[in-house]
């Protein structure tokens, strides 16, 4: 079977008339919540807050925001843009905005993970979409007001009103998405592939660090040095920013002859291709829901696990060493 291609649209192919009579209620207002807020607003669109009564909710009203209790904020909008943490969307969208999903208006994510995973289930009346900068809350921010390009994702789950794509596209060019491109893809697509990245490329990325400074230090190599070449320097993180300017591969031109046989030499030696077995595994648990369902009951049985990795996780020697590493370098 020949693959589809990837869709993408720009300013052209988007219109923020479709939202104008929108009333969007951002659920949550933090680290996405507030940027997306903003830019929302100062593209025209009419953006009421829900939060519960924290510092998140005292900034939204800084901000000059009509801010209300969540069910208020769900009551009163068109469209109900969740932001809040994936383990707690389901049950404040159960308690708190169930009942206001009324004929006609919209569910959107900005992670669809409890969408496709089948924890939240929406009217079958209702638009359901999904809308992912590819950025953190505070450089979208950024990007919009310096007027710099920007990418996303977009999904649509259900198209009840038969404007679903025109909704979220409008939304989508509202928060400065269009100027680079949001690709089209399925709600499946968007959380699988994100999960993937955070279940095996980021671990993998982590753990050879942490066993790369266990090795080197176990050898008789300065901590703090050791530490500050692996990532404190910034470097590690430029070689991958120059992976997507330059190429993955083409990037390598950047370095020196040595630096690049090093590289292309030992690779294999250190992962060796077998690896992709259990990249595989790790991948059926997230395409088959086993691991929403282990997070599921994870959550349920008050975070046992999660709590003693993070412990195990932040006593690493690693964690002192950052702080000499600090005091050391003037940066």
């Amino acid at each position: 079977m020949r693959r589809q291609m990837l869709k993408a649209y720009y300013e052209e192919d988007a219109d923020i008339s479709w939202v104008k009579d929108e009333i969007v209620a951002m659920i949550g207002y933090g680290n996405q919540g507030r940027s997306q807020s903003l830019n929302l607003r100062d593209s025209g669109v009419k953006v009421i807050v829900g939060n519960i009564r924290d510092s998140f909710y005292d900034q939204a009203t800084e901000d000059g925001f009509k801010v209300y209790p969540i069910s208020e904020s769900a009551k009163q909008a068109t469209v109900i843009y969740m932001m809040i943490p994936d383990e707690t969307q389901k049950s404040v969208y159960e308690t708190e905005i169930q009942q206001h999903m009324t004929k006609g208006k919209m569910l959107l994510f900005c992670s669809g993970y409890n969408f496709h995973f089948g924890f939240i289930r929406a009217p079958k009346d209702v638009d359901v979409a999904d809308l992912f900068p590819c950025t953190y809350g505070e450089d979208l921010r950024r990007r919009f007001l310096q007027k710099q390009p920007m990418t996303g994702h977009m999904a649509i789950g259900q198209d009840a009103t038969g404007k679903a794509k025109e909704r979220t596209l409008g939304l989508a060019k509202a928060l400065g998405l269009t100027r680079a491109g949001v690709c089209e893809m399925t709600f499946a697509q968007e959380i699988e592939v994100n999960l993937m990245l955070e279940q095996i490329l980021y671990p993998a990325v982590m753990r050879i660090h942490m066993l790369t400074f266990e090795t080197m230090v176990e050898a008789g190599y300065p901590p703090e040095i050791v530490l500050h070449e692996l990532y404190a320097s910034k470097d590690f993180s430029k070689v991958f920013e120059s992976f997507a300017d330059v190429g993955f591969f083409k990037a390598m031109k950047l370095w020196s002859t040595t630096a690049q046989y090093g590289t292309m030499s030992r690779a294999t030696r250190i992962i060796k291709d077998d690896i992709k077995n259990t990249m595989r595994e790790h991948l059926r648990e997230i395409q088959t829901g086993a691991f929403a369902r282990e997070w599921a009951l994870e959550m349920m049985a008050g975070y046992p696990v999660f709590n003693r990795l993070r412990k195990e996780w932040l006593q690493h020697p690693m964690n002192d060493v950052e702080i000499r590493v600090k005091e050391l370098f003037r940066e």
